[in-house]
């Protein structure tokens, strides 16, 4: 997906370029030569992207130049020097359980705010999304996939866990058995068993990606914003309801639209 000549550019660093052009905000990872391999540095700019999204944005596309969108964690991580500036993984490994746990949760910061009740953010993904890149597909609402996509989670064969908010919208996407044999074996999931079992929403040759994108995000724009914001909202709570409590939020959210609608709102 190129991006469109009357965009606004917000920040290009770190890897990351965000623009905005109306309603939709793209979020690009821009280092192809690397597979868009991911590092703190990088995950610092996710974080600052959504918090740089003006307010009238509704629609969040997240995307990766090059053949691949993103190859997971720059192994870089792992040896002694690590990155420059950076403290190296062996490092933090070194340090105590609280001031591990507050880095691996600022990493994470990188990979929450795409679910924002009042966004609805889509994945375009291409080539490889191994591992960090699985994990930031994953925490994207939706995912458009070209045929050529890969995705897999590799953390477990290198003697590790997904830790960057993958597991739980696995989980809820496939089920459990599904996302731990997934996990386990580190195995490629394609195009056909992602739209199969629930990974990706659509897939479709890699030459109408930007295409498929393009009408799904027009078509999420049709609707009323405050209407998709409290569908989302009852959605995202659905799993931890009742079938009781979530007649109850379904009527709270109706008169909610409904006074909205007859001018009665707030």
């Amino acid at each position: 997906m190129t991006t469109p000549d009357d965009s606004q550019l917000v920040f290009d660093k770190d890897g990351v370029r965000l623009t905005v052009e109306d309603a939709v905000a793209t979020v690009t990872l821009t280092n192809p030569a690397k597979r868009n391999a991911q590092s703190p540095a990088l995950w610092r700019a996710l974080t600052e992207a959504g918090r740089s999204l003006p307010g009238s944005v509704r629609i969040v596309v997240l995307r990766g130049e090059g053949q691949s969108f993103s190859a997971g964690l720059d192994r870089q991580a792992f040896t002694p020097e690590g990155f420059d500036g950076e403290p190296s993984f062996l490092d933090l490994a070194r340090g105590s359980d609280a001031d591990l746990d507050a880095v691996i949760a600022e990493y994470q910061e990188a990979f929450t705010w795409w679910r924002r009740s009042d966004l609805v953010s889509i994945a375009a993904v291409q080539g490889h999304a191994i591992g960090a890149g699985f994990q930031l597909a994953l925490a994207c609402d939706l995912r458009v996939v070209a045929e050529d996509v890969q995705f897999a989670m590799r953390e477990t064969s290198l003697g590790l866990v997904p830790d960057l908010t993958g597991t739980h919208p696995l989980v809820s996407l496939v089920g459990y058995a599904r996302a731990l044999e997934i996990c386990a074996t580190g195995r490629f999931v394609h195009a056909d068993e992602a739209e199969r079992i629930g990974l990706a929403n659509i897939a479709v040759p890699a030459a109408e990606l930007d295409a498929a994108v393009r009408d799904l995000g027009a078509a999420l724009l049709a609707a009323p914003r405050d209407a998709v914001v409290e569908t989302k909202a009852l959605l995202r709570g659905a799993s931890g309801r009742s079938y009781e409590e979530q007649r109850v939020a379904e009527r709270a959210a109706q008169a909610r639209r409904l006074r909205d609608l007859a001018g009665l709102g707030d």
